[in-house]
């Protein structure tokens, strides 16, 4: 994973709307997490949200149990602004997803857009692995999206993996069922365009 202190120079030094990743709405991501078909009282845990938006809509459509989770204190403290009092209904994570200490089988949805890409070593991949399987329910959904095989090499001066759908899914392995994935052509402030791939797999029951 990279070093916390690259993410709180970013986020202390851009406006959370100027960086490449940011969304108005997180569509996709909302769309994705409506067709599970979970209840509104699903634990719902955005691993790397740090600022996004994701969190907003959530709340917004009536989701009420939501964990947001950053290696950026600096992100985290944008989207409790941005929220106001909203944030208060909120739990709020700072720490690197491949060493946090998450509870047992907590989550129903575990969502990650923009972070998986960032794990270039294979032993942090299984970390983050590991950490899915840790904390989310057997049967439980996962929602992960990265760069696709053409997207961008690198981001925020760092560089990323890039994958197709079998190739992410494959990082998961097969206590994943893959049911589902999309591709978007994601809109960056600066006006360039980023393929996305979006892979929605369920947690076989052990």
């Amino acid at each position: 994973m990279q070093s916390k202190d690259h993410w709180e120079k970013v986020y202390s030094t851009k406006a959370t709307n100027a960086v490449s990743w940011f969304q108005p709405h997180a569509d996709f991501s909302v769309g994705l997490i409506n067709a599970t078909g979970v209840s509104r009282e699903a634990a719902i845990i955005d691993v790397g949200g740090g600022a996004s938006t994701l969190v907003d809509d959530l709340l917004t459509i009536g989701y009420t149990h939501l964990t947001v989770l950053d290696l950026s204190a600096a992100a985290l403290a944008a989207a409790r602004v941005r929220l106001g009092s909203m944030a208060a209904n909120v739990r709020w994570i700072e720490a690197d997803i491949t060493q946090a200490n998450l509870p047992v089988h907590q989550f129903d949805i575990w969502h990650d857009r923009a972070v998986f890409h960032f794990l270039t070593t294979p032993e942090e991949r299984a970390a983050y692995v590991q950490a899915v399987f840790h904390s989310v329910k057997p049967g439980g959904h996962v929602i992960v999206a990265t760069f696709a095989e053409d997207g961008p090499n690198q981001c925020s001066g760092l560089p990323v993996m890039r994958y197709r759908a079998d190739e992410l899914h494959a990082e998961f392995g097969a206590s994943f069922s893959l049911l589902s994935h999309e591709k978007e052509a994601h809109h960056t402030p600066s006006g360039t365009v980023q393929q996305f791939v979006y892979c929605y797999c369920r947690m076989i029951n052990s």
